[in-house]
């Protein structure tokens, strides 16, 4: 079974062009994210602590990202570019959960379910990075990347076949992925994951 959805529309070949003519920028941005995508994943564990069947998985995807957010601190670190002064609100994201439903179990199944597409976005882009930056580190590094994150697409659609019927998890993804395309056709282009 596949554990998750084909993006509904590709990123542009502009995105690309912006990331790698400020490549600093999107570094930095991308550490944002992984600290983000921690404490994602951990925020999960404190607002359902009753989901005992995924807490272990959410534990460990949390553990993963922060470790990824070391690792791209390790790359800034040694190109001389420091950490931003500021997480800033990612418009990106914002809007996804802004179109999340109300109801306490709908809002548990469409965050994870956006988690699920949001992770895929990250490994579609991760897979441009590596296709397109020339430094080899760099591209060795982003090609481990886009192989994790997508096994992160997969995590968060398993949880929500746990707790949902698997025609409703599909249904609303599908339907998630359409919205996910929509809000991402809105983005400014620029050097960042988002």
């Amino acid at each position: 079974m596949k554990y998750s959805l084909e993006l509904a529309t590709a990123s542009s070949p502009q995105w690309v062009g912006a990331v790698m003519e400020d490549f600093n920028s999107f570094l930095q941005d991308h550490a944002n994210c992984e600290r983000k995508a921690s404490a994602m994943a951990m925020s999960f564990v404190a607002k359902y602590p009753d989901r005992l069947e995924i807490i272990p998985e959410l534990i460990e995807t949390g553990i993963e990202e922060l470790e990824h957010f070391r690792d791209v601190y390790e790359i800034l670190v040694k190109r001389g570019v420091s950490l931003p002064s500021e997480i800033g609100q990612d418009l990106y994201v914002k809007q996804l959960v802004d179109r999340c439903r109300s109801s306490k179990e709908e809002r548990f199944m469409d965050r994870l379910l956006l988690a699920s597409i949001i992770e895929c976005r990250g490994a579609e882009r991760f897979r441009l990075v590596y296709e397109n930056v020339e430094d080899q580190d760099l591209k060795t590094f982003y090609h481990n990347l886009w192989a994790s994150e997508a096994k992160h697409g997969n995590i968060f659609v398993k949880m929500a076949l746990v707790y949902f019927k698997e025609d409703d998890v599909y249904n609303r993804l599908n339907e998630l992925n359409e919205i996910e395309s929509e809000v991402l056709a809105t983005m400014p282009i620029k050097a960042s994951l988002h």
